[in-house]
């Protein structure tokens, strides 16, 4: 590299391209030249497809990494419901705390399916759990509700 006249600068990250990733890369190298650190914004693209093609794998399999995660945190809620249930737990409190949960699990969904600009395979699957916690959430509110009424 360097009988081409290259110098070892800095480690690269590759980002997606949009208004929003450059408008928050601009405000994150201003943070880092706050504390007397250094940032470069570059814009570039790959020369060759199979470089292009190992970039957008790597953006891939990050991606899918994450979505792997949001559907092994939909099991545990599976296990959680499944537990006040067979506990007889039917109070409202055990509804808001997994009222919670599930709002963080499609939070954190939707903050993936936003960096997810190649489409990852899991996405689908990510989404399907997050609505099978929601069936399961109904059903176990409509549980303790039915149970709150019966004790009348």
């Amino acid at each position: 590299m360097k009988k081409l006249g290259a110098v070892n600068y800095q480690t690269v990250w590759v980002i997606p391209h949009s208004k929003e990733s450059v408008s928050e890369l601009k405000k994150l190298i201003e943070t880092i030249e706050g504390y007397k650190g250094e940032g470069m914004l570059v814009e570039g693209k790959a020369l060759d497809k199979n470089q292009e093609e190992r970039i957008r794998k790597a953006f891939m399999d990050s991606r899918n990494e994450e979505y792997n995660e949001v559907i092994e945190k939909c099991e545990d809620f599976f296990k959680e419901i499944k537990f006040e249930i067979e506990r007889k737990n039917f109070i409202f409190a055990e509804v808001e705390e997994n009222e919670e949960e599930l709002e963080k699990l499609k939070q954190w969904l939707k903050k993936v399916e936003k960096r997810d600009f190649v489409k990852a395979p899991l996405r689908k699957t990510a989404m399907e759990k997050i609505k099978e916690c929601e069936r399961m959430f109904d059903d176990f509110a409509k549980k303790v509700y039915e149970k709150s009424q019966s004790k009348k």
